[in-house]
């Protein structure tokens, strides 16, 4: 079916701005490349500047998205041809059209899995899916996460998505929450592996150089996403526990704490709520924000601290893969499903944003982490190893589909 095609792309990279996306990215390009790929692999990006920012294009071809909507002639010719004929793929070839023709690749994979927890962009995934089998492309689908009640519901949009996943010719879900629910909807045990996000393998970059008077050990970091206002029934919620939280650390400990940014979108800066809350804690020299820096470095920083509180999935995975105690802010199935996999249980461990009113839970559940912290250290240096391993996987799996 995929002819005489050639190469391994990624898509639905939305950008090393996006630390997360990045270490996806950097840890399977570092995999693929131990194990012999083709070269270059293609990753297709939302942002090419962030990447070569980041240091991610020295490992790869990069290739920017085409963006539609910056060229109001093509945006409404192809609107027009949309509405007229109901070809809905035509935006696809558009915005992917750098692995298309002649640059068509064997094999793409999609490493935006977790895209499937968010409802505005289940559509265009299934749509470039779709596009790119069409074309003879076998697609792999990397890391996904998805809410179980999306494949339940009885209704046309669950059965065009079930449909969409079975298109794939392989899935890796990367807990097992998302495991079973995709076998419940009927997706072949076959072409679906349980495999740790790849993240839990990205190396660790340089040696943190921390603020005066800040000692590796002795810190609390903390993360925290403007998204969180996004999903929580009180808004405010979230900043009032971190303040609270502050607080409680500076009162309490001798600990310093380090904010540290693990997205710095425009449009969804962790240096928006972070900055605010440095301007509240800079004058006891107790509280510091850190720069901005690629993954690997940022991996660097959170090594050095005690205990890590976060809202960003993919920091909170650098602090497990560390073996860092760690209280995750979660929004959606992938924190409590990959936190079940670790511990056993989601509880104590993920806070729901849903679920955060009062200032003191925060608190409460950091205590409860510090309280345990022996306890919580001793289980990660039990069960990281295997999992830091098992996440190497990523690269054999893509690979073993390539090849066949």
């Amino acid at each position: 079916m995929s002819g005489n095609k050639k190469g391994i792309a990624f898509y639905m990279h939305s950008g090393s701005g996006n630390h997360g996306c990045e270490a996806i990215a950097d840890s399977l390009l570092r995999q693929l490349k131990d194990l012999d790929a083709p070269k270059p692999v293609t990753v297709i990006t939302n942002s090419a500047a962030e990447d070569k920012r980041y240091g991610i294009q020295n490992m790869c071809r990069i290739v920017e998205e085409q963006h539609i909507a910056d060229k109001k002639l093509d945006h409404t010719l192809y609107y027009g041809w949309r509405k007229l004929t109901g070809d809905k793929e035509s935006f696809m070839r558009y915005r992917f059209a750098g692995i298309r023709g002649k640059n068509a690749p064997k094999l793409a994979v999609s490493i935006g899995g977790d895209n499937y927890c968010y409802p505005s962009m289940v559509s265009d995934l299934g749509l470039a899916n779709s596009m790119l089998v069409r074309q003879g492309t076998k697609t792999m689908l990397l890391g996904c996460s998805i809410e179980p009640g999306l494949l339940r519901d009885e209704n046309k949009e669950s059965h065009r998505l079930i449909e969409d996943l079975r298109n794939y010719s392989m899935i890796l879900a990367r807990e097992t929450r998302t495991y079973n629910a995709l076998r419940g909807a009927g997706i072949d045990k076959d072409k679906l592996k349980l495999v740790p996000d790849p993240a839990f393998a990205l190396p660790v970059g340089k040696k943190a150089e921390l603020p005066d008077g800040f000692d590796a050990g002795n810190m609390v970091g903390l993360n925290l996403s403007p998204m969180v206002g996004d999903y929580a029934t009180d808004p405010d919620a979230a900043m009032r526990s971190y303040e609270t939280l502050i607080r409680h650390i500076l009162d309490n400990s001798d600990m310093n704490v380090l904010l540290i940014p693990h997205v710095v979108w425009d449009r969804s800066n962790d240096l928006t709520p972070l900055r605010i809350l440095y301007g509240m804690f800079k004058d006891t020299e107790r509280v510091a924000l850190i720069d901005d820096m690629n993954a690997e470095d940022l991996k660097g920083v959170i090594a050095a601290c005690r205990f890590f509180i976060g809202a960003r999935t993919h920091a909170t995975i650098a602090a497990y893969s560390l073996e860092v105690p760690t209280l995750v802010l979660g929004y959606s199935v992938k924190s409590i499903g990959i936190a079940e996999d670790i511990f056993g249980t989601s509880n104590n461990y993920v806070l729901r944003v849903q679920d955060l009113k009062a200032d003191g839970q925060m608190t409460a559940a950091y205590d409860w982490l510090a309280s345990n912290e022996n306890d919580i250290r001793s289980k990660l240096h039990t069960v990281m190893p295997e999992y830091r391993n098992r996440a190497l996987e990523n690269g054999a799996k893509i690979m073993k589909l390539y090849q066949a």
